[in-house]
């Protein structure tokens, strides 16, 4: 008669088999997954690449701006006229702070078409239109800067949410299998918790940086909107200390 294979040999070369079976690499674990797991993990790998994608561009962006902003008011700010400055810079790739000025500058050459006003009042409604044109510019053009901002802002809070609710559906999965096989053995149950971890990892990959950039990001975007903020209330001051020039001007005149 054969020898008989005692049972725990047997259970072991078993155990060993499955153990086998399994891939635990990261893409083995992709696979491996259910279709529910797999949903998760497919849907936090696109929400992080999206992520880099908004956040590579927006550094991008706001280096550029702030680069040009430095160029433009150092020229502005150099004595050279600002009629002068304007042609020269109203044909060019629009930014957000040339727009503000370029805004502040139509506004301020349709009042003066016909010259300058005399009238306090037509004055004083002068300065109104010209600040109320480069407000309603800085609005445009920061609601532009924050565009995919809600995005990352999502993915930041979202997305470890995501990847808990594919580890509990990974794990709901090990102790099904344990029901199953009715073995407890860490080779049954290794699979569905390595699963379940790895779509814990991903939503941390996806949340982490979203957080961190769009934290950088607003702080920055914040910071550009006090600068053209405070660029618009000094042209503002600027034309508002020409027109009471003009004005001074005209009553000497018919003083005279």
């Amino acid at each position: 008669m054969p020898e008989a294979v005692p049972a725990a040999a047997v259970d072991a070369a078993v155990l060993a088999g499955s153990a086998a079976v399994h891939d635990m690499s990261m893409w083995g674990l992709f696979m491996q997954a259910d279709f529910i797991v797999k949903a998760v993990m497919i849907i936090l790998i696109w929400a992080s690449l999206w992520s880099w994608s908004i956040i590579f561009s927006k550094r991008s962006v706001l280096k550029k701006i702030n680069r040009r902003a430095d160029v433009f008011e150092d020229s502005f700010w150099s004595g050279e006229a600002l009629d002068k400055i304007y042609a020269r810079v109203k044909d060019t790739d629009p930014d957000p702070l040339v727009s503000t000025f370029s805004a502040g500058m139509d506004e301020w050459q349709a009042g003066v078409a016909d010259g300058v006003p005399v009238k306090e009042s037509m004055q004083a409604s002068l300065r109104q239109r010209v600040e109320r044109a480069m407000n309603v510019t800085i609005g445009r053009e920061i609601n532009a800067l924050e565009k995919g901002m809600t995005f990352l802002a999502s993915v930041g809070s979202v997305a470890p949410f995501v990847g808990l609710f594919g580890t509990v559906w990974g794990i709901m999965n090990s102790f099904s299998s344990i029901a199953a096989t009715n073995n407890t053995s860490l080779a049954v149950v290794a699979p569905g918790i390595a699963e379940a971890l790895f779509a814990t990892a991903l939503g941390l990959v996806a949340a982490i940086p979203a957080v961190v950039c769009y934290n950088v990001f607003s702080n920055g975007i914040n910071r550009y909107a006090d600068r053209l903020e405070a660029f618009a209330d000094e042209f503002s001051a600027i034309l508002s200390r020409h027109l009471d020039s003009q004005s001074a001007n005209a009553k000497g005149s018919k003083a005279a």
